[in-house]
């Protein structure tokens, strides 16, 4: 049965969207510049605490209506929905498989963005080769060590807290099997580097961190047991994948509408520009595609929420949704002519936004990978 989202929450992000967002995103998309007041706005709708149990003031909402509202977010401007990825994928951690004394310190803040989280995967040399990484966190009495760089990490300089995947036991075999994540927070020890520049996805950081001898508790080890921390942030992913598939689908969505309004207000020959039959067939397959895409995204979402597996339908989410980004997006360039080109109109800003769905999060030929596996995996005898 589908998992209606919860519409009231959906709808005053969509209109917090259309009033707030959309008016400013340019003064500080153009700039770079981190956007407070509408950070702020967020937290007040309860966007922070989406994935947090309501015994630690979060609203649990659906895999459905975190998906929606993550896409209204991404309808307006992209950066938003990704203020809150990672830090929805550390409540969903922290929930499922935290111990309570973690749980009791953490998701309260998590819950109102008082306490902003986010996750420490990719490495300057290793990408989407995880089990390659070289950050190691060694004990020392009660405490562990811990030794090397992150990179790529969205919202590093407002964070405070890290989930971090590293290896706490390094000559274990299989690789994986030696990881942990680390619940760790900023002290001594812990670098966070100037923003990166980047081509889209502006306003919000993304910064390299370093840890240089950061001392933290053995406690700190998600779950109390280390060793575990691969198949925990794997599942973690899930709902990642999820979420920027729901990035790709508001922003598609955004271009959508661009495309549909301005092709009604152009005019050339004598008629608006959608009657030729060019923009015309684009507007119907930019439409099909981006409705495809909600329900692919739907699908992985209600999927997640069923608690079967859902690494394969995550993953066509994210793969699908975010090709879909990128085409509808040079379509919608394509229908506002040379004014597509102008950083006047929004559908520049949609083209150089969309290409981080692509490589984020498990880029896309990781995920052709995964979904390749499972299918084989999935089609044996009573198998789906």
């Amino acid at each position: 049965m589908a998992v209606a989202p919860d519409q009231d929450l959906v709808d005053a992000v969509g209109a917090f969207v259309d009033e707030q967002v959309r008016p400013r995103v340019r003064e500080f998309e153009r700039d770079d510049v981190y956007p407070g007041p509408l950070i702020d706005a967020m937290k007040e709708l309860g966007c922070f605490g989406m994935l947090v149990p309501e015994e630690h003031g979060g609203t649990a909402v659906s895999t459905p209506t975190f998906a929606a509202v993550s896409a209204e977010l991404a309808r307006g401007w992209m950066s938003l929905a990704g203020a809150i990825g990672g830090h929805s994928v550390v409540a969903y951690l922290l929930t499922r498989f935290g111990t309570d004394e973690q749980r009791a310190r953490h998701l309260p803040g998590m819950a109102d963005g008082s306490l902003r989280a986010t996750m420490a995967l990719t490495e300057p040399g290793g990408g989407s080769d995880l089990q390659a990484m070289r950050t190691v966190a060694r004990r020392d009495g009660d405490d562990l060590v811990v030794t090397g760089a992150k990179t790529w990490i969205s919202n590093a300089q407002h964070a405070g807290l890290f989930a971090l995947l590293c290896k706490t036991d390094p000559e274990a075999q299989p690789r994986h099997a030696g990881m942990s994540v680390l619940l760790v927070e900023p002290g001594p020890g812990l670098t966070v580097s100037a923003k990166l520049p980047k081509l889209g996805y502006r306003g919000v950081e993304a910064c390299e961190v370093a840890f240089d001898g950061l001392r933290v508790p053995a406690s700190a080890v998600l779950g109390g047991e280390p060793g575990r921390g691969w198949a925990q942030m794997m599942s973690g992913l899930e709902v990642g994948r999820v979420q920027v598939a729901a990035r790709a689908v508001g922003v598609a969505q955004a271009a959508l509408d661009d495309a549909v309004r301005y092709s009604q207000e152009r005019e050339s020959f004598g008629r608006p520009i959608w009657q030729h039959q060019a923009v015309g067939h684009l507007i119907a397959d930019m439409a099909t595609k981006v409705h495809a895409a909600r329900l692919v995204l739907l699908d992985a979402a209600e999927r997640f929420d069923s608690g079967e597996r859902s690494d394969l339908e995550a993953g066509m989410a994210k793969l699908f949704a975010s090709e879909v980004a990128a085409q509808v997006t040079l379509d919608a360039l394509r229908v506002h002519g040379g004014y597509g080109y102008s950083t006047e109109y929004d559908v520049e800003r949609y083209y150089r936004d969309a290409p981080l769905m692509i490589v984020g999060e498990g880029t896309n030929e990781i995920q052709r990978n995964v979904i390749a596996a499972q299918v084989i995996a999935r089609s044996g005898p009573g198998r789906r």
